[in-house]
């Protein structure tokens, strides 16, 4: 069978040699072999040297995605291979780990395929023609490789539609319980796969939750609890605390959805953590989360839109030791941008104003199109305009099952940063 061709532009940024995985059709000179929409194409440059395999999709501004840098045939066998190599990749990197990220997307050379692996259930989010016509390779090899409990389908995204297709979501095969409990960084959190974001959870920043740690005590003295020569801690007044968390942080944790920052804060010796999300659900789920890993005692949940409420808290002059912005993608495109950096320069300018002098601003953002280097112009901007200083302590991105590419900045989309913050 002779595959079709794309020759791409003599005179094109060499944007696939550098390893980006997607071929707009400005870049296209000349298509032979007449593909139809989801069908395999071999790219070639300007004179016919093969550079890469692509799914090809006319309706789509992403007109080709690469799935192989060989010319060997792209069957059931070639994904089963990838998604295989996927999950062997996860054993080496993050082998404590039983519930994570197996395949992502173009990161693992299967183009607009998410696999996320609950314990004994996996969830699948396909987003391109390509692989929503060959979905039931991969739901063969998974069977085969995991033998899982079950499959449920998350395609109910809009980005579908920019590939001609239909939004979608179900049970793959039998119907069984969407609420799963996960293990994580020694915590349990109960995630649901049907009515969770995106799949259910965020693995995403399995790392960064566990980079709370060291964070979470040393607060006491700033309180002025001193402890005593029998090595037990007393107030200001003299008068013994008996609160066994009392050197922990009084945390702020705003956009919590089910809780799993809050978890970490209060395993790892939190005071107090005051959880805060939009979502009714989402407080619910974070309340049973606290409630199933003994920290209910050290949590209280609001359920409020973070924009009002940080403006609120600064106010009515509140502080916390450690505030947490983990909000959703604001810039879901690129016309998004300037209207996302305004949001997230508002939360972060409030939430550095809520946060004691000494204290600590984790912030995070989630949109690809949201460079690093824009993230952190925004939040020195915010910082002036809060009369604060910021003392960086680390800066982060997702989690080792998140692989980047070098030759593709949208595989490269989370940015997380934690700053000590001074008053001047």
């Amino acid at each position: 069978m002779i595959v079709p061709k794309a020759f791409l532009k003599q005179n094109r940024k060499k944007r696939l040699e550098q390893g980006h995985p997607w071929v707009f059709p400005s870049e296209i000179e000349k298509i032979e072999g007449n593909p139809q929409g989801g069908d395999i194409v071999h790219i070639v440059n300007h004179v016919g040297h093969f550079l890469a395999q692509g799914f090809y999709n006319p309706l789509s501004q992403l007109i080709l995605r690469v799935v192989s840098y060989s010319e060997d045939d792209v069957d059931e066998s070639l994904f089963y291979s990838k998604i295989e190599q996927a999950w062997k990749r996860r054993q080496w990197l993050v082998p404590e780990a039983t519930s994570c990220r197996v395949v992502h997307g173009e990161a693992d050379f299967l183009p607009g395929l998410i696999i996320d692996k609950y314990e004994d259930v996996l969830v699948v989010q396909i987003l391109s023609l390509g692989i929503e016509m060959r979905r039931q390779w991969i739901y063969q090899a998974l069977i085969k490789l995991f033998n899982p409990l079950g499959i449920f389908e998350r395609s109910d995204v809009s980005v579908r539609r920019l590939e001609g297709l239909e939004e979608r979501m179900g049970f793959v095969d039998q119907p069984f319980e969407t609420k799963v409990t996960v293990r994580e960084n020694g915590l349990s959190i109960l995630v649901d796969v049907a009515e969770g974001q995106k799949t259910g959870y965020f693995f995403d920043q399995r790392e960064n939750r566990a980079a709370l740690k060291p964070l979470m005590t040393g607060w006491g003295a700033g309180r002025g609890i001193k402890v005593d020569s029998n090595g037990l801690p007393i107030d200001p007044k003299g008068k013994a605390i008996k609160n066994p968390f009392w050197d922990g942080a009084e945390v702020l944790d705003c956009f919590s959805h089910t809780g799993s920052f809050m978890l970490h804060a209060c395993q790892y010796g939190a005071k107090k953590v005051t959880c805060l999300d939009i979502s009714e659900k989402a407080i619910e789920m974070a309340k049973s989360n606290a409630l199933l890993n003994g920290f209910l005692h050290r949590t209280e949940f609001i359920a409020a839109n973070a924009f009002d409420f940080l403006r609120e808290q600064v106010k009515d002059k509140k502080t916390w030791d450690v505030v947490i912005l983990d909000p959703p993608a604001f810039a879901k495109n690129r016309q998004a941008i300037e209207g996302a950096l305004r949001g997230y320069k508002e939360i972060n300018l409030q939430g550095m104003k809520l946060v004691r002098n000494g204290g600590i601003l984790v912030t995070a953002s989630c949109s690809y199109h949201l460079s690093a280097a824009r993230f952190l112009t925004m939040l020195q901007e915010a910082a002036a305009d809060a009369h604060k200083v910021l003392r960086l302590i680390e800066f982060r991105r997702a989690g080792a099952d998140h692989p980047v590419l070098l030759g593709s900045e949208e595989t490269d989309y989370l940015k997380f940063a934690m700053y000590e913050v001074f008053n001047r």
